[in-house]
């Protein structure tokens, strides 16, 4: 599934491309994804229009234009890409939405998780009016972890990566940053000391804005909006590492589930 610094990498390639160019058509093949696409809405306000505007909430992509926004989200294999209006588009390629440049716009998701929604205000939309701080933004810290995880009971790694405490760190990142922590996945959020937090905010933070200056993580689907990958996972300590020996002692790592995800850690390194 594409983390944050993928859909960070996404948002910094199209966005050169698609910023102030009337919109001349949109064309949807495929209407059922996670929600159903609303074409009205969408033609009805951006026809003829332009987005002024691209920002990033959580893993969601915001399409600012003068009525309203454009909701984004890749899902779990989705991906956008610009291309000439003249690609012919492939099995999976649902929707594309064409500029006046003769270039479009295509979102293509073999596993259609993905979605395309309209909102005339993004910040009371239901999926984003209740999420927490952006783990890259001024107002997250380990002083805000320690507050938020006081009398909480819930493994630690479950803890960072509830999206009403903090948005965009998914399983990859948290798996790393708990090994850079020391900090093993399950322990309680609520036993975690000031300092433990304080290293583990700064050790998201790290692995963010490193995963993003490599242009993310490519797993499975994911490709850039420029279609090159990523080259973050190639760095990668822990996650999918289950069984292999820790890259800094050599002990072998060891794989737990914690609600229903696979986490790996290790025994050592991490307390």
């Amino acid at each position: 599934m594409p983390e944050l610094p993928e859909v960070e990498t996404t948002l910094r390639g199209i966005e050169p491309h698609i910023l102030n160019l009337p919109i001349a058509d949109i064309l949807i093949r495929e209407s059922k994804l996670r929600w159903k696409v609303p074409e009205r809405d969408l033609k009805k306000n951006l026809l003829g229009s332009y987005f002024s505007s691209i920002k990033r909430r959580a893993k969601y992509l915001i399409l600012n234009s003068k009525t309203g926004s454009l909701l984004i989200h890749l899902g779990m294999s989705g991906s956008l890409r610009i291309l000439a209006r003249d690609v012919k588009p492939q099995k999976h390629d649902h929707i594309d939405i064409t500029f006046n440049n003769n270039s479009l716009l295509r979102f293509t998701d073999p596993r259609k998780f993905g979605s395309f929604l309209w909102t005339e205000d993004p910040e009371l939309h239901p999926l984003l009016k209740n999420l927490g701080p952006e783990p890259l933004g001024n107002s997250f810290s380990g002083d805000y972890l320690f507050r938020a995880s006081r009398k909480r009971k819930v493994p630690l790694k479950n803890f960072i990566m509830n999206s009403r405490v903090l948005v965009g760190v998914g399983n990859i990142y948290a798996s790393e940053a708990l090994f850079l922590s020391g900090i093993r996945p399950q322990k309680r959020a609520g036993t975690i000391n000031r300092k433990q937090y304080d290293l583990l905010a700064s050790s998201i933070k790290d692995l963010l804005q490193s995963s993003i200056d490599k242009g993310g993580t490519t797993l499975r689907d994911f490709v850039g909006g420029d279609s090159k990958p990523g080259y973050f996972k190639n760095e990668l300590l822990v996650y999918g590492r289950s069984g292999l020996c820790c890259k800094s002692c050599s002990t072998l790592l060891k794989e737990i589930r914690l609600s229903q995800r696979s986490s790996v850690y290790c025994p050592k390194c991490q307390s």
